[in-house]
């Protein structure tokens, strides 16, 4: 049971640092390759991995989700940022809000990525 509690908590770091990276990995020039691999894994399993598993489908997600059931939690929300939503606000958030404001911040965070890794670079070379 201690095992399990522990890889929930490092799931849920894990998932805390992606989601705050493909956030703000842009804003240093160090990370903004990585940031736009990261970006692009995190779309590839949205939306590639989510044609078998549905749009939005995040590894880290289905994995936590069978550790929290097993440590007792049921009728776990689809998305983990709905989940801690929940929890901070103290109440359930609208499912839909936490979508649009979620592939709203990606949408962002995807755009930055494209315009500094291609489009600032082409523009400084000229």
């Amino acid at each position: 049971m201690i095992g399990l509690r522990i890889l929930d908590l490092l799931l849920t770091l894990l998932h805390f640092v992606i989601i705050g990276f493909n956030l703000l990995g842009w804003i240093w020039k160090r990370t903004r390759k990585l940031h736009l691999i990261v970006v692009c894994v995190t779309a590839a399993c949205w939306f590639i991995l989510g044609i078998w598993f549905g749009i939005g489908y995040c590894p880290i997600t289905d994995w936590d989700w069978q550790i929290k059931e097993k440590l007792g939690e049921h009728n776990l929300p689809d998305s983990f940022i709905k989940y801690y939503a929940d929890i901070i606000v103290g109440r359930s958030v609208n499912a839909s809000l936490i979508d649009t404001l979620t592939a709203a911040g990606f949408f962002i965070a995807a755009l930055l990525a494209v315009y500094f890794n291609f489009i600032q670079k082409r523009v400084a070379r000229n």
